[in-house]
């Protein structure tokens, strides 16, 4: 029997006549008894020409049988026949034609030939479409049914009920809807009764719910031919329909793959990549479908975990696409990003530990089956419906990536190997994308990592400038970049701004970015002025890039950067900056008033033009506030550069508020959009030292300087309380002052500033670079500065308009280092 609720028409209907194809009934004598207008199409005889008549008229060779009664027996002794023969046109032509002869049994066992006709000729292209055409020339079973004009049946073949489950005694003499009642048998019979009023013929597709079969559910495709007599008359409606549901669900499966193609892999994204795995396995494959990858691959952190033996508990998966027929996602216990854990000793952990698919057609969560271990998740099965279930690893060149699990709920058809084999299809495509995703994030991680451990970790703006950062990497497609900024403390309680962008994205970039970054505190801690630091660091870019186009294994050489450097002296309050092709900084007086101020913008580091960089200096008030970034933070896809300024001087409008809400402020200020670039934000507020905190005096240039700075430096630190540093500060003054008047002409200045450290300053006019030496036990000179060194945290020397400073810094909290060496100096 069958159900008649569940039988749906197709979406659609072709009225047009199959080209190329006919039907023509005939009796066991071989008369022709009915026509049809394709078969007219075909041969060109109408109804009134054929129907009485031998089907020799048509049929001269009869099939390579002797006669036409002959070719009937023939056909009885096979159950019916196919093969290619030649038919008569009405213009004397000869036609080469594929033939398919089927019996059909009327009342009281009496027996007619159904004759299904096209020409050779025609059957490539639309004429081959349609599988009830194909079926109608192949020997695929099909499903006969001739009706009267009052839709009773009155002849069927043998198919039919293998189609419907109804018997030949009981559909004989009976309307479609007195057999099957309900209003898709009155559908089906307003279609044919639509057939008998045109002469035309209808294609239909529907479903219909059998009892028996491993697959209840099945997909006909029926063709509706309208009958004629020998007056032209119609006599009735014949029906042939054919099982098309593999047909139907190996489209569905094409439809799946191909979706699969265009859509599996759009992105980078793991986690993306596996919701559209789920996605597209429901409905068309299953009810409910979750993705769980092995914990390492969404994020690119670490190598994928190992499993142990059978008997452990395997590590949680992480739940990376869900998808459900049902509203809400009921059966999954576990939202999108939480951990999974496996049961142990189930088909889950089997798959892990074989890698091979899981097919269970009927899903038992009964006591005494593996749910038992679980009865939460037992408890979810039965909930939810859940009978049938597939669990598919992803694997990738031989790494374990996680796996995919299929269940029906609703669909009560259990899945079956040919299901498995369109999700392990799937999975395989998917586990491609995951690959690539994997190995991408596990780059870009890298590279993140990297450019963050090369990057400050703390900002040390001294007692010159109060500083915050912030560093935002570009989105998955463009990746990590080149960006840098630093904040490196100088003599004299100076400091050194800046913020660089190597061009480029990913971990080359960001390798690149930590070599220039350590030539720039190289270059600092020579003192040179910003103008010449750029200059130097040019010659640095130019010369990693001809040994990276050296390289045959660097494929991304380095083709430039841009660099805006500054320094603040917070005793001046005066800032001297220069740039590299890069952005203006943003400068916020106290009052809030913003300026970009006009800086000669220089040539990109590394394009070698050979143009000097050019330096401006400028006097900040206190409490001043300098923005460094990168292009980043003011370009986008749809803004241009101008607005992109305006807006962060809008955020930062305000310079009294902390530091780290400005830099909140200004990067949440861009447009909604993902960037195209790393964004980097140096945030610094200037301050300034007392007049208190530095004392200078100008000296003799002969050896009275000596005597005085050393009085002037033990006054200044007794006023100071710094009494335990008065012993290393006046050998150190002593040795200074001393080079300065041996090698020098003009006014000597010394100049001792107190912030987080002491330091002593002797400015002369000799522009000789000054070292240690190491002096021999027989020399009486030579071991100034190698004491001057022993006694300080630090020395060195700058160059500044009209000679040199060289300097010495002293811990004020501590005792001098070398007491020893200090007290044998005396």
């Amino acid at each position: 029997m069958i159900s008649t609720d569940d039988v749906t028409l197709g979406d659609h209907s072709d009225t047009r006549e199959p080209a190329g194809s006919a039907i023509v009934m005939f009796d066991e004598r071989g008369t022709v008894v009915a026509w049809t207008r394709a078969a007219e199409q075909l041969v060109g005889y109408t109804a009134g020409d054929v129907v009485g008549r031998s089907a020799a008229l048509i049929l001269p060779s009869s099939a390579g049988a002797p006669s036409i009664s002959a070719f009937i027996e023939e056909c009885r002794a096979r159950h019916g026949w196919w093969g290619t023969t030649a038919v008569r046109h009405r213009d004397g032509r000869t036609l080469d034609v594929s033939l398919r002869m089927s019996m059909v049994s009327g009342q009281d066992g009496a027996v007619r030939w159904l004759a299904s006709v096209a020409d050779v000729g025609s059957l490539s292209g639309e004429a081959m479409t349609g599988s009830v055409r194909e079926s109608l020339l192949t020997r695929a079973p099909i499903g006969i049914v001739v009706r009267d004009r009052q839709l009773r049946c009155t002849w069927v073949n043998d198919t039919t009920e293998s189609h419907d489950g109804i018997r030949r005694e009981r559909r004989l003499g009976r309307r479609l809807t007195e057999v099957w009642p309900g209003a898709k048998a009155e559908a089906l019979e307003a279609v044919m009764e639509q057939v008998l009023r045109s002469g035309a013929t209808t294609v239909h597709e529907f479903r219909r719910w059998l009892p028996t079969g491993p697959r209840r559910e099945h997909t006909f495709a029926g063709s509706f031919f309208c009958l004629q007599g020998a007056d032209g008359q119609t006599l009735g409606v014949c029906t042939i329909s054919v099982d098309v549901t593999e047909t139907r669900r190996a489209r569905e499966r094409l439809a799946i793959l191909s979706q699969a193609g265009a859509r599996l892999g759009s992105s980078l994204d793991a986690m993306r990549t596996s919701q559209e795995l789920a996605d597209l396995a429901v409905p068309l494959l299953a009810d409910y479908a979750a993705v769980d990858l092995e914990p390492s691959i969404p994020f690119g952190e670490g190598p994928p975990a190992h499993f142990g033996p059978t008997g452990e508990r395997p590590p949680a998966f992480r739940r990376a696409g869900l998808a459900s027929i049902h509203q809400g996602i009921p059966e999954s216990p576990w939202a999108l990003g939480e951990p999974v854990p496996l049961p142990p000793a189930s088909p889950f952990t089997d798959v892990l530990r074989t890698g091979s698919s899981h097919l269970q057609p009927v899903l038992d969560a009964a006591p005494g089956t593996w749910t038992d271990q679980e009865p939460a998740l037992a408890r979810t099965i039965h909930e939810n419906g859940m009978h049938s279930l597939m669990v598919v690893p992803i694997r990738a060149q031989r790494t374990l990536l996680g796996m995919a699990v299929f269940i029906r709920t609703e669909d009560p058809v259990p899945f079956q190997e040919f299901d498995l084999l369109l999700a392990e299809e799937l999975v395989t495509r998917a586990a491609l994308a995951l690959d690539n995703a994997r190995q991408y994030a596990r780059e870009q991680t890298a590279a993140l990592a990297l450019q963050r451990n090369l990057l400050p970790h703390r900002l040390r703006g001294g007692a010159a400038v109060e500083a915050a950062s912030r560093y935002l990497p570009a989105d998955a497609h463009s990746g990590v970049g080149g960006d840098w900024f630093d904040v490196i403390p100088l003599s004299g309680a100076r400091v050194a701004l800046v913020v660089g962008d190597v061009v480029g994205h990913g971990i080359n970039a960001a390798a690149t970015m930590g070599r220039l970054r350590t030539a720039v505190h190289t270059l600092a801690h020579m003192e040179l002025p910003p103008d010449e630091l750029l200059a130097h660091l040019d010659d640095t870019v130019q010369r990693l890039a001809e040994e990276d186009a050296d390289a045959p294994d660097q494929p991304n050489a380095v083709v430039g950067a841009t660099c805006l450097y500054a320094v603040y002296d917070p005793v001046t309050r005066r800032c001297t900056m220069a740039r590299a092709g890069h952005p203006p900084p943003a400068i916020i007086d106290p009052q809030g008033r913003v300026t970009f101020p006009d800086l000669p913008t220089g040539s990109p580091l590394g394009i070698g033009l050979g143009v000097p960089f050019e330096a401006v200096e400028l006097e900040l008030p206190e409490g001043s506030l300098l923005a460094l970034y990168t292009d980043g933070l003011i370009e986008s896809r749809d803004h241009d550069i101008d607005q992109g300024m305006h807006r962060l001087g809008a955020a930062l409008a305000q310079p009294d508020r902390p530091l780290e809400e400005l830099c909140t402020r200004a990067t949440e200020s861009r447009p909604g959009q993902a960037p195209s670039d790393d964004v980097t934000l140096l945030l610094v507020r200037t301050r300034s030292l007392r007049p208190t905190q530095v004392a200078s005096w100008t000296l003799p240039d002969d050896q009275r300087a000596v005597r005085t700075a050393r009085h002037r430096a033990a006054d200044q630190l007794a006023e100071w309380g710094l009494e335990g540093l008065v012993d290393s500060t006046q050998l150190i003054v002593s040795e200074l002052v001393t080079n300065a008047v041996r090698h020098s002409t003009g006014p000597i200045v010394l100049r001792l500033i107190r912030h987080q450290v002491l330091t002593c300053e002797v400015f002369d006019a000799d522009v000789g670079s000054p070292r240690v030496r190491r002096a021999r036990a027989v020399d009486e000179n030579g071991r100034g500065l190698f004491l001057v060194a022993q006694l300080s945290r630090r020395w060195g020397a700058r160059w500044v308009s009209g000679g040199k400073v060289v300097w010495a810094e002293e811990d004020p909290t501590g005792t001098p280092t070398h007491a020893g060496v200090t007290c044998a100096a005396h």
